[in-house]
């Protein structure tokens, strides 16, 4: 027997939530594995119909999940990823390797940022596996220092292909700032001001 009724609680990120039954009776749980056709991500309201079961312990499961047609979009607080971040991301890259290889900028430059989106792109990693766990997560504030600190390339790497924080608006408008933050400082190196200062920095302790 199927049964209607509309998607609650979801939690994107670990890829779960309950379905309210329409017209009263036990909620189900839901996980993403479970839809039949996945042809966009479920979202809190969205209508679907579905079989039930029960595990090992009795708690309802919903399965053989499907939308139950087209529905009214809802604003879940998600940006849509573009393509105009990893487009700059490469023509950052490509401006940072020719700068180094025409030794307007140290090799160390580039080395620092290719370990530390290393970095990042493991902890971005490592916080998804968790997320889809339910074990302790990394703190965001964690991952905005790995990209502040010259990772960010390879936390946006990250974020497209783990699927992972790229919808969060909150986090999308710190993690951007990180990004403009740290080309700004590598910009103002990269001038005549900032290197003439780091050069008397080095002199002065050298």
């Amino acid at each position: 027997m199927r049964h209607q009724g509309r998607v609650s609680n979801w939690n994107d990120d670990k890829g779960f939530g309950f379905v309210i039954p329409n017209g009263g009776g036990d909620s189900a749980f839901v996980h993403i594995k479970a839809f039949t056709r996945r042809s966009r991500r479920p979202v809190d309201g969205d209508v679907i119909t579905y079989t039930t079961t029960r595990d090992a312990r009795g708690r309802l499961q919903a399965n053989a999940i499907r939308f139950a047609g087209e529905v009214k979009p809802v604003d879940d607080g998600r940006a849509k990823p573009g393509w105009l971040g990893p487009a700059f991301t490469l023509l950052f890259v490509a401006l940072l390797t020719g700068a180094v290889y025409s030794h307007e900028l140290p090799t160390n430059v580039l080395l620092a940022y290719a370990a530390m989106s290393s970095a990042a792109f493991v902890a971005y990693g490592l916080d998804k596996s968790a997320a889809t766990a339910g074990r302790q997560r990394t703190p965001e504030a964690t991952l905005h220092f790995l990209g502040l600190f010259c990772g960010w390339p390879g936390a946006l790497l990250a974020q497209r292909m783990f699927r992972h924080k790229s919808r969060k608006r909150e986090f999308q408008g710190t993690f951007w700032g990180t990004v403009v933050v740290n080309v700004g400082i590598l910009i103002w190196l990269w001038s005549d001001a900032g290197s003439g200062m780091v050069r008397n920095i080095f002199d002065m302790y050298g």
